[in-house]
C-alpha cells in the first residue's frame, strides 16, 4: 500500500495532516514535506497529525515524524499526533516518543471510551 496525505483546517483553526497507508523508507519524507508546506502556506498555531489510517510505520517514518515536530517547533507551532492506529501507537510507545507527541490514545480505544 502506498501513502496518501490529505490536509484540512479544523474548526479550532488547527491544521490536520492525515496520512493514510504505510510510512516507510520509500515515502517518509512526504510527512515532513506536508508539514513544511503547511508552515509555508499559513501560520497555524497547531498541527494535528491524524494517524488513524496509518497501517505501518518504520524507524525512518518515526524519524520523519520527529523531523516534522522539530520543523514545526522552529516555527513556533505545536505538532501533536492524534488518533493513532494501534500499530502507530505501539511504535511511538516503543520508541519512547508518545510524550513528545502529546500522549495520544490509540484510535480504537478513543472510540470505545467516547
Amino acid at each position: 500500500m502506498t501513502l496518501s496525505i490529505t490536509t484540512s483546517t479544523l474548526a479550532n483553526g488547527a491544521i490536520e495532516v492525515s496520512p493514510r497507508g504505510e510510512i516507510d523508507v520509500e515515502n517518509a519524507y512526504e510527512i515532513r514535506e506536508a508539514v513544511g508546506a503547511q508552515l509555508a502556506d499559513a501560520s497555524p498555531v497547531r498541527i494535528e497529525l491524524n494517524m488513524q489510517h496509518v497501517t505501518f510505520i518504520d524507524s525512518v517514518g518515526i524519524s520523519a515524524l520527529v523531523a516534522a515536530f522539530q520543523l514545526a517547533g522552529v516555527s513556533g507551532v505545536k505538532l501533536v499526533v492524534t488518533r493513532p492506529s494501534r500499530f502507530a501507537h505501539r511504535q511511538l510507545w516503543v520508541t519512547g516518543l508518545l510524550g513528545l507527541f502529546g500522549n495520544p490514545q490509540p484510535h480504537e480505544e478513543a472510540v470505545t471510551t467516547a
